[in-house]
């Protein structure tokens, strides 16, 4: 029976080692092609003579709606999509190992309302367009997950993150700043922090995938 149970547990940690190595490599390869794509887009647009610039939101324009999402994914320029690179590539990874449907539907509440957000409060006459938007979202998400599923792991990935991007954050912010929408910012952070409360795990729910995980214990049964 002792048999059993060792070599039950064995395979259950080679599965848990396998799952994580396995996350990480989606979620790396994910936003690698996520990057390269902006970075593809911002090469058609400059060959095209900027012609993708108009997908970027212009304010309570009706028919502007439909760019809400493509704007996330247009820049103004390679150094526009230069400074959004690192930042999305990080905090896109990390958001990622949570799960990549889980994040599909962080990135779409963020991109939307983020857009949503712009359309209505921006000043007119402006457009907006570009990933950042994203990227505060992600950063929100990433600060306050981990606190509102009461993860320690979570909890310390939120605080790292702070303390690597929460100045630039804080800059982006800055309602001072010319040619940056910290409209777009501000409520992608926002949407963000609610991204995580709307999508939080069930403590119950984490638990039961970590008990089938561990895979049968003694007398084909799970721990409890």
């Amino acid at each position: 029976m002792a048999g059993t149970s060792g070599v039950a547990g064995t395979w259950g940690a080679e599965r848990r080692e396998w799952s994580r190595g396995d996350r990480a490599r989606t979620a790396a390869k994910l936003m690698l092609v996520w990057v390269a794509l902006l970075w593809l887009l911002e090469v058609a647009d400059v060959l095209s003579g900027h012609a993708l610039d108009g997908f970027g939101i212009v304010p309570r324009t009706p028919s502007e709606l439909v760019d809400v999402v493509p704007a996330a994914f247009i820049h103004f320029g390679f150094a526009h999509v230069a400074a959004n690179t690192v930042p999305l590539l990080v905090l896109g990874f990390l958001a990622a190992l949570g799960g990549i449907r889980r994040f599909a539907a962080v990135c779409a509440l963020i991109i939307v309302a983020d857009g949503l957000g712009v359309w209505l409060i921006s000043p007119s006459g402006t457009n907006t367009a570009g990933a950042s938007g994203l990227i505060f979202g992600l950063f929100g998400y990433l600060l306050v997950t981990g606190f509102v599923e009461r993860r320690p792991l979570g909890i310390l990935s939120g605080v790292l993150v702070a303390a690597i991007w929460g100045t630039s954050i804080l800059a982006g912010l800055a309602p001072t700043q010319s040619g940056v929408s910290w409209q777009g910012h501000l409520v992608g952070l926002v949407a963000g922090v609610a991204a995580a409360f709307v999508l939080r795990r069930r403590a119950d729910g984490a638990l039961r995938r970590r008990r089938a995980s561990q895979g049968p214990q003694e007398g084909g049964l799970y721990r409890p």
